[in-house]
């Protein structure tokens, strides 16, 4: 099932679920007082269902179920609607860096600009030896590594980016994310798909010359993510039993495909990942964790640049497509 935000009329926040040929949104609030199953208060918003998760879900089963039934004033086309992030603002927001080579080749591009022979030569160690002198540090294949952003920054489907004016680099990053349905702590990966919610996708803006330079501090990044609009969500939030695995994704740039990857080349599975940040730490409904960007699929690793005006376009099979413009804030 793949649950959405959107706004109504009156620029209000309201939840539904897709219908099978995703071409029109069940309004759950208005299904259940129309059908008269569970209780429509739980289905306010998405952190609503969240809290209630097992109660709050269930019902929305039962709508889905039944959407035969229901009058057609609470099934709406979704082209006529304007999308919010499935979460508008998320509890909290962590993102990872799960992809191996993602990191690889981010320092290949950094380490071109200083001297493309250095670039080269590690590129051909790479072809003889399985792997170039360019490597993440030790920890990184310890321990899945996170930071955490701003949960208030968060826009959705067809929603303006702005480009912020103290960067000259903005980056896209191809990656998706789990929002946290049942919370716990200790969770053991053997029992952490239990707890996610579901799945979206998540583009995680970035303000590449200023994160070089904040980044040399050994602290961060903290300014080159934090800027309004800077993480891009949706267009949907995709039960776990309606995800394949792994992952097949590509980013396109005004209708150009950039880059493509899966999730099996993740270091750290997601399920690794959340029994890591669950030690003795709880996880609440509402949590966003994000992968880390799929290889291949930044500016900095294509050492190709985006500019306002660009369509940027995420796309993983059994999701969907999450689609943003760049702005200035001129715009």
């Amino acid at each position: 099932m793949k649950f959405v935000t959107y706004f109504d009329g009156e620029n209000l926040p309201r939840t539904g679920v897709l219908t099978a040929d995703e071409e029109a949104v069940i309004d759950l609030v208005a299904a259940a007082e129309s059908l008269g199953v569970g209780d429509a208060s739980l289905l306010q918003s998405m952190q609503q269902m969240l809290d209630s998760f097992d109660v709050a879900f269930e019902v929305a089963v039962r709508i889905f179920e039944s959407r035969h039934r229901l009058p057609p004033t609470v099934v709406l086309p979704l082209g006529d609607l304007r999308l919010a992030a499935p979460l508008p603002r998320p509890r909290s927001l962590r993102d990872c860096l799960a992809f191996e080579r993602h990191l690889i080749q981010c320092m290949r591009t950094v380490a071109k600009w200083k001297s493309w022979s250095l670039a080269a030569f590690d590129t051909g160690l790479e072809r003889v030896f399985g792997h170039g002198f360019l490597r993440p540090p030790d920890v990184w294949y310890r321990r899945p590594i996170y930071y955490k952003g701003n949960p208030a920054s968060v826009v959705g489907h067809d929603a303006e980016v702005r480009w912020p004016p103290f960067t000259q680099r903005l980056d896209f990053e191809l990656e998706f994310a789990v929002v946290i349905g049942r919370g716990g702590v200790n969770i053991p990966a053997s029992r952490a798909r239990e707890h996610i919610a579901g799945f979206t996708l998540f583009n995680d803006f970035s303000a590449r010359d200023i994160q070089f330079d904040e980044m040399a501090g050994k602290l961060g990044p903290a300014k080159s993510k934090d800027f309004d609009t800077g993480n891009a969500f949706g267009p949907w939030l995709v039960t776990t039993e309606s995800v394949p695995d792994p992952l097949t994704l590509r980013v396109r740039v005004n209708g150009e495909e950039w880059g493509c990857g899966t999730s099996a080349d993740m270091h750290f599975s997601m399920e690794e990942i959340v029994e890591y940040i669950s030690r003795d730490e709880t996880l609440f409904p509402g949590d966003v964790i994000g992968s880390g960007t799929v290889p291949g699929c930044c500016g900095l690793e294509l050492d190709r640049w985006i500019k306002p005006g660009d369509i940027v376009e995420l796309e993983a099979d059994g999701i969907g497509v999450l689609r943003n413009r760049i702005v200035r804030p001129a715009e």
